[in-house]
C-alpha cells in the first residue's frame, strides 16, 4: 500500500496533491502521469483542501479530475483552479474501469447494499437497473467506500470502484467491467504555483492551453471571439460557460484549445485580448494521451 507524506521529505521527489486516498482514480492518474518517477501523494478529502495545500505549499502539485465523457464538467474546480492563481502544467486522460467488490466470504446472494462516490454510481447506472434490490449509498470516495468495507468487516455490503482496490484491500470481486459506457475516460488537469510551473513546462511539447474570460452583454460577441481563433486556426476542443456571481446574466468563458504553431497560437491571443474582459491564461501545455 501506498502511504501520504511523511515528515521528512526528500529533496528530489515530487509531492502530488490529489483528492481521495490511496488506491483513487486520482492515485492511479497520478502514478500514471508521473510514470518512471518518485512521487509522494499528499491526499485530501476534498478539492478545497487540494487547493489550500497548494498554498500552503509553492513547491506541490496538484491534480484533479476536471471533467468525464459521462458525468461532464466538475464545474466547482473550474472556479477553484482560476481563484487558485494556480498554472496548469499538464492534463491525463484515464480509461474509467469500475468492478463490484465485498468480503471475501461474501458472494451475490449474501449482497444487500452497496457504497461508492456519486459520479461511479451514476457511471454504472445500468448495472445497479439489474440489481434493483441493492440499497446505494453515496460516499466520498471508491476508495474510501472500499476500505470502510474492510475496516468495518461489513458484511453484506460492496463497493464500487478500481479493480486496484480489491488487491490492495483484500476485497473479492464478483464482477469487472461494470460501467454503462466503456468509452468512459476522466480528464484530470495537473497544476502547480506559477513559479514551479515554469520549472515543469517543456514549450517544445506545448500544443494546448486553457482560457477564461468574460464577454460583454452584448449581441455576436462569443462567435466574434471564436470567429477569431478560428482564423489563427486554433481547434477549440472545450468551452464552458460558468456565471459571475453578482454579475447577472454575465458569464466566464472556460475554453480550451489545441495549436501546431506556438506563434500563431499567440497571435491568436493577442488578438481576442481586446474583445474579452477579465482574460486570464490559465495554463500552456501538452495535451494528454489517452490511458487504459
Amino acid at each position: 500500500m501506498r502511504f501520504s507524506v511523511p515528515l521528512c521529505r526528500k529533496t528530489n521527489m515530487k509531492h502530488i496533491a490529489i483528492q481521495g486516498i490511496e488506491g483513487s482514480f486520482h492515485d492511479i492518474a497520478a502514478h500514471q502521469f508521473f510514470e518512471n518517477e518518485e512521487i509522494q501523494l499528499i491526499c485530501c478529502s476534498s478539492f478545497e483542501q487540494l487547493f489550500e495545500t497548494l498554498r500552503q505549499d509553492s513547491t506541490a502539485i496538484g491534480m484533479a479530475a476536471i471533467e468525464n465523457t459521462i458525468a461532464g464538467s466538475l464545474l466547482h474546480n473550474y472556479e477553484l483552479l482560476r481563484d487558485s492563481g494556480a498554472t496548469i502544467v499538464g492534463e491525463h486522460k484515464l480509461r474509467i474501469k469500475h468492478s463490484f467488490m465485498c468480503l471475501p466470504d461474501d458472494d451475490w446472494t449474501d449482497i444487500t447494499e452497496v457504497h461508492s462516490h456519486p459520479v461511479a454510481l451514476m457511471q454504472c447506472r445500468e448495472f445497479l437497473s439489474r440489481h434493483e434490490s441493492l440499497k446505494v449509498v453515496e460516499a466520498s470516495d471508491t476508495a474510501g467506500a472500499a476500505r470502510a468495507v474492510v475496516q468495518h468487516q461489513m458484511h453484506g455490503h460492496a463497493a464500487i470502484g478500481s479493480k486496484s482496490l480489491a488487491e490492495m484491500y483484500g476485497l473479492k470481486v464478483l464482477e469487472e467491467g461494470i460501467e454503462t459506457n466503456k468509452h468512459n475516460f476522466t480528464r484530470f488537469l495537473v497544476f502547480a504555483s506559477p513559479a514551479r510551473a515554469n520549472l515543469l513546462r517543456d514549450i517544445r511539447a506545448t500544443d494546448k492551453a486553457s482560457i477564461v474570460f468574460a464577454l460583454p452583454h452584448e449581441e455576436g460577441s462569443l462567435s466574434h471571439v471564436l470567429s477569431v481563433l478560428s482564423f489563427y486556426k486554433l481547434n477549440l476542443t472545450k468551452i464552458q460557460s460558468l456565471p459571475i456571481i453578482g454579475r447577472e446574466w454575465e458569464y466566464l468563458f472556460y475554453v480550451d484549445v489545441q495549436f501546431s504553431d506556438y506563434t500563431r497560437y499567440s497571435q491568436g491571443i493577442d488578438a481576442i485580448r481586446p474583445l474579452t474582459s477579465d482574460f486570464k491564461i490559465l495554463g500552456e501545455y501538452q495535451r494528454g494521451r489517452e490511458c487504459i
